[in-house]
């Protein structure tokens, strides 16, 4: 077989094992779905219930669970994935960034015979592909989190000033408002059915959306428990501050609207005129790779001037509010 025919082999290999452990992860997150809504047993029975519930990872990636355990990254990435809402466990997420690599590897080598900087570039793609999205990912659940906090709170005055226990308020905004707040107080809503503390469910809430006024939030609820007080009137000073907030950064959004856009066109124009050129006349374009000091020195400048650049863009149309 010729060199490209192994390579297309391997690529769909790839794919298949990719297909396979999303699968097989989102199999295993509807487990754990499935057996976390079912509270009409006892607190144990619940508990165990959720422990056998959670000794059901992929199979692919139940090696690199068990040699991950414990490690500081390994728990990093674990919360940057709860924060992103993706059901994957770390090793099922490492094993898609490998089999990623491998894949723009192959394609590299496809599309451009065997050229070691393509394949090393795609390759490289590859390997961030995964972590950009993960941070996409967060961005706008936490976005979409920011903008509901205010019906969240609304819901919750109401809910108080009718009589309602704190516990039934939440799940009466669990039932009403559309994910991810409705998802985020439901765990939070489940964590105290089975023992937990208020105090705990919401610092696990809170571990998992970073939000400024989430914070604000769970420190008021937490100073009401301990010292008293009215905390539907706080919650509805709190949800008129946040209603301002969200107000104020969409007047600023709109506003450095042409500064954003500056920016990705200032990263993303030369890489893509680049690419095509290279894909075009590849001879023409080696050259910068190929001359020695002079051509790495262009490409290092050219890269230290799109970096300067989106930095520096980036600073003057990030506005906190």
């Amino acid at each position: 077989m010729t060199p490209q025919a192994w390579a297309l082999i391997l690529g769909a290999l790839a794919l298949l094992i990719l297909v396979f452990v999303i699968v097989s992860s989102r199999r295993s997150s509807r487990y754990v779905e499935e057996r976390l809504e079912r509270f009409t047993l006892s607190e144990i029975e619940e508990r165990k219930a959720i422990e056998a519930a959670a000794r059901r990872p992929s199979p692919i990636a139940d090696g690199l669970n068990r040699a991950l355990a414990g490690r500081s990254f390994a728990e990093d990435l674990s919360t940057q994935l709860a924060r992103a809402d993706v059901k994957l466990t770390v090793g099922e997420f490492l094993a898609v960034q490998v089999i990623l690599i491998v894949v723009g590897a192959v394609l590299g080598f496809v599309l451009s015979g065997g050229n070691i900087v393509f394949v090393l570039l795609l390759a490289v793609a590859g390997f961030f592909a995964p972590r950009l999205y993960i941070g996409t990912a967060q961005a706008r659940r936490l976005k979409a989190f920011n903008n509901q906090l205010s019906d969240m709170l609304n819901l919750l005055v109401n809910g108080l000033r009718s009589g309602y226990s704190v516990m039934q308020a939440m799940e009466a905004v669990a039932r009403e408002l559309p994910p991810p707040v409705s998802t985020e107080i439901g765990r939070v809503v489940q964590e105290m059915q089975i023992g937990l503390t208020m105090e705990q469910t919401l610092a696990n809430m809170l571990r998992r959306v970073r939000s400024d006024d989430l914070d604000l939030i769970v420190t008021a609820m937490n100073v009401q428990r301990e010292v008293g007080g009215n905390l539907a009137e706080i919650l509805d000073t709190i949800s008129h501050t946040i209603r301002e907030r969200v107000r104020i950064k969409g007047e600023v959004a709109v506003l450095t609207a042409q500064g954003r856009i500056s920016m990705y066109v200032i990263v993303l124009l030369p890489i893509g005129i680049t690419l095509f050129l290279y894909l075009i006349n590849p001879g023409y374009m080696s050259r910068l790779f190929t001359s020695g000091f002079c051509g790495w020195a262009m490409v290092v400048c050219a890269g230290l001037s799109i970096t300067a650049g989106y930095f520096a863009i980036r600073k003057i149309v990030t506005i906190e509010v």
